[in-house]
């Protein structure tokens, strides 16, 4: 009897440790709460083993106003994974800083950068080549980070260049101004929300398979522990 039906993959609701209010603010968010009768709630565990095919590193002296020391990380984590990598950035400035700083060492080592923003490709094909190859790197900002399926080989290594807060955007206040009763008035508990939907998103990108494996890096002096809880169960 439904007038339309949206199926999708996707972890609607945060990992707060409050499953009904992390319940309560998916359905604001996603406009459920305007359904007539409600909407049914299910929510499936993974099929992938996370805890065997993946480990998470939060390196914590790795400063972002560095730009020469955040190039380095960048370096000889691509290098030691031996390409295989994507690279993850907040600003449009500080990819092409890196990239300008890394491509000729990288080539020298024999691995291939590509960067969204800096090749004259557009960033479908860009991904396209980067699925093709198993030894390349890429480096990209959200549109990466939030959907881009590269199962095997092609990537097994995400390095994140710093905690992905919210930008204090006017939109992004007013987002918040709007949803703060799903969080009972606490503006850092949205906000909270939103990187752990983040960083989620990003870790997502390394496992497509059952048979994938892969590391998980972020660089960042502060890394709440409260946003642990992104990342799925034992990890």
């Amino acid at each position: 009897p439904s007038h339309g039906l949206l199926v999708t993959s996707a972890t609607l609701t945060d990992g707060s440790g409050d499953v009904e209010a992390d319940w309560r603010a998916a359905e604001q968010r996603t406009g459920a709460v305007h359904l007539p009768e409600g909407a049914m709630r299910a929510r499936a565990p993974s099929p992938f083993d996370y805890p065997a095919q993946t480990r998470v590193y939060i390196v914590n002296d790795v400063r972002k106003d560095d730009l020469d020391l955040v190039a380095a990380a960048y370096r000889e984590l691509f290098k030691a994974a031996g390409g295989g990598a994507l690279g993850l950035f907040t600003a449009i400035s500080r990819l092409r800083g890196v990239h300008r700083r890394i491509a000729g060492p990288l080539e020298e080592a024999g691995l291939t950068l590509y960067g969204q923003h800096v090749d004259a490709l557009n960033l479908p094909t860009l991904i396209d080549i980067f699925r093709a190859e198993t030894d390349s790197c890429l480096l990209g900002t959200d549109a990466v980070r939030d959907g881009v399926d590269v199962p095997g080989d092609s990537l097994r290594l995400v390095v994140m260049e710093q905690v992905p807060w919210a930008k204090p955007s006017i939109l992004h206040r007013a987002r918040r101004a709007a949803h703060m009763e799903q969080f009972d008035a606490n503006r850092q508990a949205y906000d909270d929300a939103i990187v752990r939907a983040r960083i989620a998103q990003a870790f997502g990108r390394l496992i497509r398979s059952k048979d994938d494996r892969g590391r998980f890096v972020v660089l960042s002096p502060a890394f709440p522990s409260r946003l642990l809880s992104a990342f799925p169960q034992g990890t």
